[in-house]
């Protein structure tokens, strides 16, 4: 069966920072994995060009990155479980942060057509 979307009731700033930062785990430019607690430690972030920026394969509105450099938002992942915030430095997204399922992922990242998030 598969997680339940949300199961933890993020707020919807929440769930678009995390998405973000579950695509940033996955580019080896962005994010360094832990072997030893299978965190993955963000430290570099998108920078902008106008009103959207790219992650991946995957274009994203800059309205949709606020919580990328709002440390509440960090807070609030971490509380969770999802994350261990290292504001403004990084942020290590926890195996929870890295499975959670947001239901949000094919709303935030725009991609050619054919491909598809998680």
């Amino acid at each position: 069966m598969p997680p339940k979307i949300n199961a933890l009731g993020l707020n919807p700033l929440q769930r678009r920072t995390l998405v973000l930062l579950q695509v940033l785990s996955k580019d080896p430019d962005c994010g360094t994995k832990d072997e030893a607690t299978g965190d993955v430690i963000i430290t570099r972030f998108p920078y902008a060009h106008g009103n959207h920026f790219h992650v991946g394969d995957a274009v994203v509105a800059t309205a949709d990155a606020t919580g990328l450099t709002n440390e509440a938002v960090w807070k609030a992942l971490e509380r969770k479980g999802l994350a261990k915030s290292e504001f403004p430095n990084g942020i290590r997204l926890t195996p929870a942060g890295l499975d959670y399922n947001t239901g949000i992922a094919d709303q935030v990242l725009q991609r050619p057509d054919g491909v598809h998030g998680h």
